[in-house]
């Protein structure tokens, strides 16, 4: 019973968070969408064994009737995504999220030299704090996008996910910089980057 509940809690937490996904409103996000997780394909589905409403310890009926099974590698790929966010929401983890969004996306700034420039230039920005705001421009997040809608381009939860600030501050350098080191110059040099 007890494995039973764990598989069906499992499912309709994966249920809720899949819903809650698809109500976000994406009117304004454009551009390529990457996921930077990866996860092994010999995951099994997982299946929901009563077709019949079950009634727990606590009292509480859950009634899976409809829901066959859940695909693990779905799963997994929410589960990491959300870690790698709650990693990033610390300057120290926003910086290894960083890292490894570089290694799989942009190989040839994966060198000790580009990594320098993206970490001086992000400590001088925001000390890598995902919440940092300037209330006289307007810019926001890690990379202190502005206007900050800009990164709507990878997603509409820009204002609470580093994640989502790290991919477009990435992007944005390599459009108009082709480096970190260029756009550290850059900010040398202006005072804006």
């Amino acid at each position: 019973m007890n494995k039973i509940f764990r598989s069906t809690k499992l499912v309709l937490s994966a249920a809720f968070f899949i819903v809650f996904i698809g109500g976000v409103d994406t009117t304004y996000a454009q551009g390529t969408f990457d996921q930077f997780v990866s996860v092994p394909n010999n995951l099994p589905a997982l299946t929901v064994a009563p077709e019949t409403p079950t009634t727990l310890e606590n009292g509480i009926t859950l009634d899976v009737n409809g829901v066959a099974s859940v695909d693990a590698n779905a799963i997994a790929l929410v589960s990491m995504a959300a870690r790698q966010v709650e990693i990033a929401k610390k300057p120290k983890g926003a910086k290894s999220v960083a890292l490894e969004i570089i290694q799989e996306k942009y190989p040839k700034w994966d060198n000790k030299t580009q990594i320098t420039c993206l970490t001086k230039l992000w400590n001088g920005e925001s000390h890598w704090n995902y919440q940092a705001h300037n209330y006289r421009s307007g810019a926001h997040g890690i990379p202190q996008a502005l206007p900050a809608v800009k990164m709507e381009i990878i997603s509409t939860d820009w204002r609470t996910n580093p994640v989502t600030q790290i991919k477009w501050g990435l992007s944005y350098i390599k459009a108009r910089y082709k480096t970190p080191c260029n756009a550290l110059w850059k900010k040398h040099r202006s005072n804006y980057y």
